[in-house]
């Protein structure tokens, strides 16, 4: 879940490597470095901590002026987050340096061959080992490419590498197995980077990289080969938003800026899935009907915020399917040995399409037979080229770690999917999909009209920010609402906060209950689902009664709520089964403010990066 950028090019290569680093940050924020070529040699700064502690640094100790060069953000794996761990590695000769993301498996065999060889080493991390072995195999072949490969041939797990050398001044090279790598390619210059997001300020023009290749890039051009050495066919695409997108835009922090873009992301995954004959569209479908009318059993694997819109949407997808669903916690999935065979469909969530759990359960699920549909907002992305069918969100980029309109987008491409499998298997015709459809067109609508009512909740969130603990309760689609609040307190203000399904308070959860513990109670429609409104209103008498101070998140016009709530926050009516599109945003609102009222840094939570790209 490291950070790297990779520049062949004309422009300053410190300059386009570090503006690419502070794009890049959210996926690791432990240590940062850079190399350049120049002069005949290399030239390298590192230091630990965030990328500012490298800035002052080179502000101190400037590297010499150069047009090739790379730099890494690390999310620490193996060894400690100090200086001699950051990236880039060099080999003894200090002649190859070498950025990484991802675990090598059998670092510790390599390294005890390299000492017996003679090499020194001088850090502690699996990284240092693929430098001593890129210098020995470019001695053997004077072709970085080529050692490239040889290399990644010897090396077990998951990786991204990208390497310079300096007896070859104006290339680098990169290699991808498992982990996320992108070409960004320029006018005379190209860029290699974890996501495009490093380079949208230069082009939009990007080519994906599959599983197992190598790429070589130099101001001029481009070549990408598979590990075996043969030439491998790419596909160019065009990234379809531009730098703006990247930044703050004036917000204080990009999860601020990123709620604010809720209605609009919204829209735009919603856009353009009806045909005129009233048909549901995904992006891409290479699972032939029939086998959609024979799927006898659904199967959702995902992780952390993703899992949570996973467990809405079984409610969604056997309310409208009649078919089985399960959530399964990706980590957990392949090691249980899952029952999956050819009438499963299993649906991967991930927002940027390259979650390793998830990818891992999907090869395990396409290995037992089951056909994979993608939920994605990365183009180009590991999981949807290896699925049967994707649905992209249209969420754009996503900058602060704790997922908001990612997650919100998951949501309606899963009530998109739903709906598109109730279609194909007959048991919802066109008109009450389209009766659906329309009511996802009005939640922008709806999300605005939530936001515009924020300030309460902003202000009640700095009257909690003293408390230790905040409780989270729910009842139907309320109850992964209820666990996606609480993860967001966990995320940002690192209180103990826990989700529990309201009905099972009475089970041991009430013990929990002490005078002025906040509760954050999502309550159901009173019209939707009146026995479990009027079930989850005794649950916040019983906790009132035992002095919680209960914070209530209720549909407008719920007046049998009211006078048990200390805290009412007021939600537009929707149906059901999409309130947990306007629920969730005062949960994130929420969540925001607390942390920003405790000092913490809210993109950037302490030991978290945005993507989970190892096991």
């Amino acid at each position: 879940m490291c950070g790297i950028v990779g520049y062949a090019g004309t422009q300053s290569a410190l300059d386009v490597v570090l503006a690419g680093l502070r794009r890049l940050e959210y996926r690791g924020y432990d240590s940062a470095g850079a190399a350049v070529l120049a002069g005949g040699g290399l030239a390298t700064a590192k230091k630990s901590g965030k990328l500012a502690n490298l800035e002052k640094e080179l502000m101190e100790r400037p590297l010499p002026s150069a047009t090739t060069g790379i730099g890494h953000t690390r999310w620490a794996t193996h060894g400690a987050p100090n200086d001699a761990n950051a990236h880039p590695h060099l080999d003894n000769a200090g002649r190859v340096a070498v950025v990484h993301n991802g675990i090598i498996e059998n670092f510790a065999e390599l390294r005890a061959e390299l000492r017996a060889r003679g090499h020194h080493l001088e850090s502690e991390t699996d990284t240092e080992t693929v430098a001593h072995l890129l210098s020995e195999s470019y001695g053997a072949h004077v072709d970085l490419a080529a050692a490239m490969r040889e290399v990644c041939g010897r090396l077990q797990g998951a990786f991204t590498l990208v390497a310079v050398h300096a007896d070859a001044p104006d290339r680098v090279v990169g290699a991808r197995r498992n982990s996320p790598l992108v070409v960004g390619v320029g006018e005379g210059e190209y860029f290699l980077a974890s996501d495009v997001a490093a380079f949208i300020d230069h082009t939009r023009t990007a080519i994906e990289l599959g599983q197992d290749q190598v790429v070589e890039v130099w101001p001029e051009g481009v070549a990408v080969t598979g590990f075996d050495g043969l030439p491998a066919e790419v596909r160019t695409y065009h990234v379809d938003w531009d730098a703006s997108a990247a930044e703050k835009s004036g917000y204080a922090s990009f999860m601020l800026k990123e709620i604010a873009e809720q209605p609009k992301a919204v829209a735009d995954t919603l856009l353009g899935r009806v045909d005129e004959s009233g048909t549901l569209l995904l992006d891409e479908v290479r699972v032939p009907p029939e086998v959609l009318r024979e799927t006898s059993k659904v199967v959702v694997v995902a992780c952390g915020t993703a899992f949570h819109a996973g467990l809405i949407a079984k409610y969604a997808i056997e309310h409208w399917t009649r078919l089985p669903c399960e959530v399964e916690l990706a980590s957990e999935f392949r090691y249980r040995d899952p029952i999956l065979d050819h009438g499963t469909l299993v649906i991967a969530i991930s927002q940027s399409g390259e979650t390793m759990d998830t990818l891992m359960a999907l090869r395990h699920a396409r290995e037992q037979g089951a056909h994979v549909l993608a939920i994605c907002n990365t183009n180009g992305s590991t999981i949807p080229r290896e699925s049967d069918a994707v649905l992209y969100t249209h969420a754009g980029p996503e900058v602060a770690v704790a997922s908001t309109k990612a997650f919100l987008t998951q949501l309606v491409a899963c009530y998109l999917v739903a709906l598109w499998l109730a279609q194909h298997r007959g048991e919802k015709f066109g008109d009450e999909i389209g009766e659906v459809v329309s009511e996802l067109a009005g939640i922008p609508g709806d999300l605005e009209r939530v936001l515009e009512t924020m300030e309460p909740v902003r202000e009640l969130a700095r009257s909690l920010a003293g408390h230790d603990t905040v409780l989270f309760l729910g009842r139907h689609v309320g109850y992964p609402v209820a666990l996606e609040g609480a993860l967001k307190l966990k995320e940002l203000a690192y209180m103990h906060a826990e989700g529990f399904a309201a009905g099972e308070l009475k089970h041991g959860p009430i013990a929990l209950i002490d005078q002025g513990l906040p509760v954050v109670v999502l309550v159901p429609s009173p019209r939707g689902r009146s026995v479990l409104h009027d079930k989850i209103v005794s649950n916040i008498q019983e906790i009132r009664a035992r002095g919680a101070r209960t914070v209530v998140i209720a549909e407008e016009g719920d007046e049998a709520v009211a006078p048990y709530a200390d805290h009412l926050i007021e939600i537009p009516e929707v149906p059901t089964l999409l309130q947990p599109l306007v629920a969730t945003v005062p949960l994130q609102v929420f969540a925001c403010e607390l942390a920003t009222a405790r000092g913490n840094e809210v993109d950037q939570p302490r030991n978290l990066a945005k993507s989970v790209t190892v096991e």
